[in-house]
């Protein structure tokens, strides 16, 4: 595959089509900072699912201690 990229851009550059490589690298690019934003979402996805499961053990122990408070204070 990276062959087929290579071979084509130095097509271009060979044949002075500059308009067609400069569309080619302005695609490349634009490929990339896709990849990276999809990388990106995936990663905050993945903390904000930490940090739920955090959060609800984080909860249940307040609510397990809460309720051993509370039995204490009544006997």
């Amino acid at each position: 595959m990276l062959r087929f990229f290579r071979t084509l851009r130095q097509r271009f550059l060979n044949e002075n089509k500059f308009n067609k490589y400069l569309l080619y690298a302005i695609g490349e690019i634009v490929l990339v900072v896709i990849g990276i934003l999809i990388a990106l979402s995936i990663n905050n996805w993945n903390e904000n699912l930490k940090n739920k499961k955090l959060e609800t053990s984080y909860l249940k122990r307040i609510y397990e201690d809460l309720d051993t408070d509370l039995l204490q204070y009544e006997s």
